[in-house]
């Protein structure tokens, strides 16, 4: 033991020396320590001052309360939290690493059956449980009645504490946004050959542990929401060497090792993923170093600029201003003109339609008597008739980087359209029961990068990710956004990779942005907008097109005022390829 080896004859000379040549503090540094990677930093994980004891006195109502409040505040091992439990609780407490966030507004009450003991009292909390912080650090939403029984008693001094703490950790809203801070952190996406961000929650202090916390996320792999959907090109048996740590000039270093043998193509994209996920957290140099030496060779500090340009060809083309449906005919957004071919001059009765990311083709939903089918072809020739049909289709959506299309039939499946070697569009299936099981899908939507699909459900918003096995597509994790405060949802597209605009019935808030894990939910000015809205599109850095009742509305930002599309019609349909 240490105190054994300090009063070997010749110890304290030894320690005397070493002091004699180490900085001022040298009783701190240990004489021996091998390198460690510190894990980020949780709940209430982050550094902090002494943390006092609850006020004397305190009834139980508000110790609960008290203790709910505590559980986010800085401390190390849930400090703040444990100075409300009993001196047992305090040693034994080891509280899960999941956290459920409830509403600010919350109740403590006492429990209705009279306890057997005067000096023991059972607190319930009452709320609302809006998502919970689960162990991979994602969101997952969720709206429910909150209640969580906490046992107090009276300690020998007089004071209450609380005994058998729960499991789990309890926050309110306002603490979870003020203590955590959001993260898209990035995965890679062989089909589309791009990276999609996996939005996750760290701690936000210290700041300086960020880019640790995140590079933790990263080695960790992806939510349980993008699960199979993305590859996590830092898998076993890659971890982080040692702390990353930032340089006196500044540089931000990432130490990785378990690299051996993996392809120069591979340590790019991962260089790509470790930039495009600690963009948020750092504007330093990135040194990406694989067992002490570049990760890439002859490029072994990275900065954003310095990336290829992954997943340009899902990007809108400049001279792609978007196609609107109005009359059963397909126009222009541009200049509001039909376009070429049948869809266009009134041949085809269209209901509905999607323009191909590269703008070269077209899907449309045709009314023939009384039943929907689908058309695909070049646009401006004539597209040809698939299989598909039925007593309703959603409109269109074609999936980056394969050209198929997909579509919600009679609101119970999903059809999949792909184009084979002899230029036939042909039918496959597509898993949709774990969406389809939540009711009727009256709209679909792929995401910018494939992952995802955003549809609307019984007038609710929900997303699902797209996991690939060979030749069958599932979709899996459907995961119900704002369900509490979204509901008579119409439409919905893809503003960002990771947020998505939906319109509504509603007349106080028509048109929203909401964050793909449904955490934040924002309304846009309704300025100008008369109802009811029924369409909408969108694209990264283009403006948002609605139709409501009058005609096409645009706007760019929540608070701007819409203003009418230059060439607006009533009853028409606004989509930007895709």
């Amino acid at each position: 033991m240490k105190p054994q080896v300090l009063r070997r004859p010749g110890a304290k000379l030894l320690l005397a020396v070493l002091c004699s040549v180490l900085l001022a503090g040298c009783a701190n540094v240990p004489l021996e320590s091998q390198p460690m990677v510190v894990p980020g930093q949780r709940q209430g994980q982050s550094s902090g001052d002494v943390v006092p004891e609850p006020s004397p006195g305190i009834d139980p109502l508000s110790l609960v309360r008290a203790f709910v409040g505590a559980t986010l505040k800085p401390g190390q091992n849930n400090a703040a939290a444990r100075a409300y439990l009993d001196e047992p609780g305090r040693a034994s407490w080891r509280p899960s690493r999941s956290l459920t966030i409830i509403q600010d507004t919350f109740g403590t009450v006492y429990d209705t059956s009279p306890p057997p003991d005067p000096n023991t009292q059972v607190v319930t909390v009452r709320g609302i449980d809006i998502g919970t912080l689960d162990q991979n650090s994602a969101f997952v939403p969720d709206h429910s009645s909150a209640l969580l029984q906490v046992k107090v008693r009276k300690q020998a001094s007089g004071q209450w504490r609380i005994v058998d703490p729960p499991a789990d950790l309890y926050a309110t809203e306002s603490d979870f946004s003020e203590n955590y801070t959001p993260v898209p952190v990035s995965f890679y996406s062989e089909t589309s050959n791009t990276f999609v961000p996996d939005r996750r929650y760290v701690v936000a202090k210290p700041q300086s542990g960020l880019p640790g916390r995140v590079m933790d996320l990263l080695v960790s792999g992806p939510s349980a929401g993008l699960a199979g959907a993305v590859k996590n090109l830092l898998g076993e048996p890659i971890e982080i060497d040692t702390n990353v740590k930032s340089l006196d000039d500044g540089t931000l270093v990432v130490p990785l090792t378990g690299l051996s043998g993996v392809p120069d193509d591979i340590r790019n994209l991962i260089a790509a993923q470790i930039v495009l996920s600690l963009q948020y957290v750092t504007s330093a140099r990135i040194r990406i170093l694989a067992d002490g030496a570049p990760l890439v060779p002859n490029h072994s500090d990275w900065r954003l600029n310095e990336l290829p340009a992954y997943g340009a060809s899902l990007s809108l083309r400049l001279e792609l201003l978007g196609l609107m449906t109005v009359g059963g005919r397909v126009r222009s957004l541009g200049d509001g003109a039909p376009v070429p071919g049948p869809a266009g001059n009134g041949e085809y009765d269209v209901v509905s339609a999607a323009q191909s990311i590269d703008g070269k083709r077209l899907a449309v939903v045709e009314r023939s008597g009384g039943a929907l089918r689908l058309r695909i072809g070049d646009l401006g020739h004539d597209l040809a008739l698939t299989t598909l049909g039925g007593g309703t289709l959603s409109r269109p959506t074609w999936r980056p980087g394969t050209g198929e299309v997909w579509t919600a039939v009679d609101e119970l499946s999903v059809g999949r359209m792909v184009l084979d070697p002899n230029g036939h569009w042909t039918a496959l299936q597509v898993n949709a029961a774990d969406l389809t099981q939540q009711g009727g899908i009256t709209e679909l939507r792929f995401s910018r990068d494939g992952a995802r699909v955003a549809a609307v459900i019984k007038g609710e918003l929900w997303v699902a990710s797209v996991v690939v096995n060979g030749d069958s597509v599932s979709l899996r994790e459907p995961r119900h956004l704002q369900p509490h405060d979204l509901e008579d949802v119409v439409d919905v597209d893809w503003v960002a990779q990771d947020s998505l605009v939906a319109v509504t019935k509603s007349s106080s808030q028509p048109v929203v942005r909401v964050t793909v894990d449904g955490q934040r939910m924002d309304a846009f000015n309704s300025s100008n907008l008369t109802p009811t809205v029924h369409g909408v599109t969108a694209a990264p850095s283009r403006s948002i097109v609605v139709a409501d009742a009058n005609g096409l509305w645009t706007a760019s930002e929540l608070g701007e005022v819409w203003r009418p599309q230059s060439h607006t019609m009533k009853d028409a349909d606004p989509f930007y390829p895709g």
